[in-house]
């Protein structure tokens, strides 16, 4: 068995003893032989195949080989010794018969892989030396009946050439391979579990109902089991300059989106937010980081209103929820703004409170700042219980709950919620990447001041914590009520 050195790592396709940025010419070991790698089909985009989109030493789009390593490295750190850590990859989901939707990798299995394929399986070996690892990744294997239907996959070989395994295998067989490594380790870390519709040989070894084998859950009992999502976490929540640069490309490209947008009427929300998806696209951004939110008039007291398929009306707001995605890091962004483009009296009192306090928090997302995203929470709920009053609204009883039901912001990269359940008390710290986002939505009855019922309002933007200053993600996208406006004129 082969074990990977923290220190050290072969980079991109072999032979490549240890850790350079792939040329632009690589050998492969193909069914032919060596091969160049530019001749090989995979099922994702390389340097060698795919130049416009993936840069030399890069796996995916913005982050290196090496980084990935590091990141195995990391995780194999904080385990303990003789245990092993297993992940799965996200299944294909199908909508109805053969129509699947778009495939999204399981973060965490994207965050340590860069393996961008279904139905895989990565396990994360530490012996009893603290400086080295095993990393073992199974794969589909290559199979031409399947992808002249399905498309390319990169197969077992590239596990190893080119996704840096140490051990790889066929995902058919995981079966009769990670009982093995189960067994011999002292702890098992995972978050594995479930089974879909249409189950692959690995759903069937997770779920037992193989016959042939014992089950993952049943070969769990007689383990030491912990949960792995704290300690992904704890290295997922902190953001590495590359990353740091993937969601600084995908706030920047979004926020030109919005403000483009701003500069259109529209009748429709369906338009618009097919406007966003196209401006996301060809402006350099892979897809839409979520579903998005296009709310106009009422609608928007709903936050997490979808459907999307109403009319726009004169003299109402649209609330506007939505981010590209570039490399798997997206960008939040929420702008609400006039159909119309000019803002009424009540629209302009309501937004400049929401827009004052969401400033207010954003200037606070310092390390020296000592903050939290509850402490954030603590603020925003101030500043906006004496921001409403101002304005004319009887904050007393549960007014603000009632207003202001979510909270300020959360943690973002991989996920739009990134890093899920890591603490909201924990102190924010450099290269912590959040949203800010207070919005207020009055219903439509005599308890609030009849000239802001019916209006929902939200700012939010992408931000990183600085030491000593903050860096806004989304910037390009305008909020100023003179910015808004002037778009029109």
């Amino acid at each position: 068995m082969r074990r990977r050195a923290l220190q050290s790592l072969r980079a991109g396709v072999r032979p490549v003893p240890t850790f350079r940025s792939r040329p632009a010419f690589v050998q492969f070991h193909g069914a032919r032989g060596l091969v160049s790698a530019a001749e090989v089909q995979f099922g994702q985009p390389l340097h060698e195949t795919h130049p416009h989109v993936v840069r030399p030493g890069e796996l995916t789009p913005g982050i290196s080989a090496l980084e990935y390593h590091h990141r195995r490295a990391a995780l194999a750190r904080k385990l303990p010794q003789n245990s092993v850590a297993v992940l799965a990859a996200a299944d294909t989901k199908f909508r109805s018969g053969a129509v699947f939707y778009e495939f999204h990798q399981e973060p965490n299995f994207f965050y340590l892989t860069g393996f961008n394929e279904p139905e895989a399986v990565a396990v994360i070996e530490k012996g009893s030396s603290e400086v080295e690892y095993t990393f073992h990744l199974f794969v589909r294997p290559k199979d031409e009946r399947a992808e002249l239907w399905d498309g390319a996959r990169s197969g077992v070989q590239a596990a190893q050439d080119v996704f840096n395994a140490d051990e790889a295998g066929d995902v058919n067989v995981v079966s009769r391979m990670l009982p093995d490594l189960i067994r011999s380790a002292k702890a098992v870390y995972t978050d594995v579990g479930g089974s879909g519709v249409r189950k692959s040989a690995f759903q069937r070894f997770i779920a037992g109902s193989d016959p042939k084998v014992d089950g993952l859950a049943k070969l769990l009992q007689s383990a030491t089991v912990k949960p792995l999502r704290p300690l992904l976490n704890e290295l997922r929540v902190t953001k590495s300059e590359a990353e740091l640069n993937c969601m600084r490309r995908a706030g920047s490209i979004s926020g030109a989106v919005f403000t483009e947008a701003m500069r259109s009427h529209y009748t429709r929300e369906k338009q618009l937010g097919a406007d966003l998806a196209y401006g996301f696209r060809t402006q350099g951004l892979d897809t839409e980081a979520y579903v998005p939110v296009i709310a106009g008039g009422r609608n928007a007291l709903s936050i997490h209103y979808v459907r999307n398929d109403d009319a726009l009306h004169e003299g109402d707001m649209v609330l506007v929820d939505a981010g590209g995605e570039y490399g798997g890091y997206i960008t939040d962004i929420t702008r609400t703004w006039p159909v119309n483009g000019t803002f009424t009296a009540a629209q302009r009192d309501m937004y400049e409170t929401i827009l004052k306090v969401q400033k207010t928090c954003v200037s606070l997302c310092r390390e020296d700042a000592d903050m939290s995203l509850d402490k954030l929470h603590r603020v925003a709920e101030s500043s906006l219980r004496t921001g409403l009053k101002d304005i004319g609204f009887d904050m007393s009883g549960d007014a603000l709950e009632v207003l202001f039901p979510h909270h300020v912001g959360h943690y973002i990269g991989l996920d739009v919620h990134d890093a899920p359940g890591y603490p909201r008390t924990d102190r924010l710290k450099e290269d912590h990447c959040i949203t800010i986002e207070p919005g207020v939505y009055v219903p439509d009855n005599e308890r609030w001041p009849q000239h802001f019922r019916g209006l929902g309002i939200r700012i939010e933007d992408s931000v990183r914590i600085g030491k000593e200053e903050v860096e806004v993600l989304t910037g390009t996208a305008v909020k100023e009520v003179q910015e808004v406006e002037s778009l029109r004129r």
